[in-house]
C-alpha cells in the first residue's frame, strides 16, 4: 500500500531562488527540495510521507541545515520544524496567497541579512577564584569544608553552591550587558537569549548584514581579548533568523 503523502514546508524566500539540485531535506531517504512559487514569493518544500513518524535527529538537522544554508545566500523565513500541508496547492493557497503581502515585506527586512549566534562561557576556573576573592562569606565555607568530612559538610556544600551560582549569575547579567553594548554598532536587532549551561556568560542571536560579518567577528575577539582567560567566545552563523520572524506553523 503507497504511503500517504503531504508536502512539508521549510520556509518562504523570493521567488527568484534556485535551488541546488542536490538539496536534500527531511525523510528517509532524504526527501528532493523544490520551490513552490507564487507572485513574488516561493515556498522552500519537498514530499514527506504523513504515515510515518517524523521527527528524529536526522530530520531536524536535515530541516536546519537547509536553511541556515540558504540564509547564507538569501533572504529567508524559517518555519520551524514539523510544518506540513496537504500539498504543493494548499502551499499556494493557504500559505503563499493568504500571506504574500506579508511574507514581501518581511523578506525586504531580511535583504543581505542573516543571524548570528555569539556564545561565551566562563572558564571554571577562572571564575570560581573571582567568586571566592569577590565574596568573603564563599571563600569561608570553602575552607571549613575542607577541614570536614564529606557527610558533615553537605549543609556547607550547598550553601557554597548557592552562593557560587548567584554570584555568576550576576556576573553573566553584566558581561552580557557588556557584550550587548560591543554589537550594538553591528546592528539593531539583538536578542538576549537564555543561557544553555550553568557556566554561560553570555548568548546573543544578531541580525546582521551577511557583508559585515568580519566585522562580527572582530567586536567578538576584542570582546574576547578583553576577558582572556576568563571567557570563551565563540561565533556561529551565518543562520537562517530563526530569532527574528515569527512565521505560521501550518499542519495538514
Amino acid at each position: 500500500m503507497a504511503s500517504k503523502t503531504g508536502t512539508y514546508v521549510y520556509g518562504v524566500v523570493p521567488a527568484d531562488v534556485e535551488v541546488a539540485d542536490d538539496a536534500r531535506g527531511v525523510g528517509d531517504p532524504p526527501s528532493k527540495v523544490t520551490v513552490v512559487r507564487h507572485g513574488d514569493i516561493g515556498a522552500l518544500v519537498s514530499d514527506v510521507a504523513v504515515d510515518r513518524p517524523l521527527g528524529g535527529p536526522d530530520d531536524l538537522a536535515a530541516h536546519q541545515h537547509l536553511l541556515d544554508a540558504t540564509a547564507a545566500e538569501v533572504p529567508v523565513l524559517p518555519f520551524r520544524f514539523g510544518a506540513v500541508l496537504a500539498s504543493a496547492e494548499a502551499v499556494t493557497e493557504e500559505l503563499l496567497t493568504a500571506h504574500h503581502d506579508d511574507f514581501v515585506d518581511a523578506l525586504e527586512q531580511l535583504e543581505e541579512r542573516a543571524e548570528f549566534m555569539v556564545k561565551g562561557r566562563y572558564v571554571e576556573r577562572a571564575v570560581l577564584k573571582e567568586v571566592l576573592d569577590e565574596t568573603p562569606e564563599a571563600a569561608e565555607l570553602r575552607e571549613n569544608i575542607k577541614k570536614q568530612p564529606e557527610e558533615a559538610s553537605r549543609a556547607a556544600r550547598i550553601q557554597l553552591g548557592e552562593i557560587v551560582n548567584q554570584a555568576i549569575a550576576a556576573k553573566r547579567e553584566a558581561d552580557t550587558q557588556a557584550l550587548f553594548e560591543a554589537l550594538q554598532p553591528l546592528s539593531d536587532f539583538i536578542v538576549v537569549r537564555e543561557p544553555s549551561h550553568e557556566l554561560d556568560a553570555a548568548h546573543l542571536a544578531i541580525l546582521v548584514e551577511r557583508e559585515r560579518q568580519d566585522e562580527l567577528q572582530e567586536a567578538v575577539d576584542e570582546f574576547a581579548g578583553d576577558h582572556e582567560g576568563r571567557i570563551e567566545m565563540r561565533v556561529r552563523g551565518p543562520l537562517a533568523p530563526w530569532d527574528f520572524v515569527a512565521t505560521p506553523k501550518q499542519e495538514g
